[in-house]
């Protein structure tokens, strides 16, 4: 991380940023290594807090208004 800040400080730093990229020590494979058990792990973090948020936290979602709402009687116009 050092050498990437110090080659965004240089004033040729689009040069340095590539320097230190191509120099990185970045698996090129990590996505193919990592990518699946990532993303199954994010989905299970998702659907674990939105299940305990739903069934857990109390939270009325009033998710449709059919039934509740009710047009007020009409009144006359008064002359």
């Amino acid at each position: 991380m050092f050498r990437f800040v110090k080659a965004a400080l240089n004033v040729s730093a689009g040069q340095g940023a590539r320097q230190v990229r191509l120099s990185s020590t970045h698996a090129p494979d990590f996505h193919a290594k990592y990518g699946t058990g990532l993303m199954i792990g994010g989905v299970a973090f998702c659907v674990s807090v939105w299940g305990f948020v739903l069934t857990q936290t109390g939270i009325t979602w009033n998710l449709s208004p059919v039934g509740k709402v009710q047009p007020k009687p009409w009144r006359e116009v008064e002359e």
